[in-house]
């Protein structure tokens, strides 16, 4: 799978190690940065990876910042994205069967690294249901067109 993932500096550390993490399962993976724990700011990161994955240059995304929260408010300020703050398992499984969520974001000063991972994890393998939740999905793009 086509992977992109990125951070600002509250999240660079635990992109290393999920990065490696995917690599290591022959995922391709495309870092976006940032590239040192130097303060950034989080939108510079999350827009361009969020325009890449709603292009369909890659089939998931990966943001983390300290919280998870600034990051998914970013992403989802591009039209198409679908980025999804989760904090366990249940979240991301739910994230992708009923949201279609397409860009994971993550909390670098909240999580451990084996949560994030099985978080990560449950996230890439979850496929949408479709059925009666392709309407929603629908109807949140119809809120994207409204935004103009």
């Amino acid at each position: 799978m086509r992977i992109a993932i990125g951070a600002d500096h509250g999240g660079y550390e635990l992109k290393q190690q999920i990065a490696d993490f995917l690599i290591a399962q022959g995922h391709q993976v495309q870092d976006f940065g940032t590239h040192s724990p130097e303060s950034v700011d989080y939108p510079d990161f999350a827009a361009p990876l969020a325009r890449a994955v709603v292009a369909g240059e890659f089939e998931r995304g990966i943001l983390i910042c300290g919280t998870g929260i600034g990051m998914s408010i970013a992403a989802n300020k591009v039209r198409g994205a679908r980025a999804a703050l989760c904090t366990d398992c249940y979240m991301a499984h739910m994230s992708r069967q009923d949201n279609d969520a397409n860009i994971l974001c993550l909390g670098g000063r909240v999580l451990g690294l084996g949560l994030a991972l099985d978080i990560v994890q449950v996230f890439l393998n979850s496929e949408f249901l479709g059925g009666h939740h392709t309407r929603r999905i629908g109807k949140i793009r119809a809120l994207d067109d409204e935004r103009g």
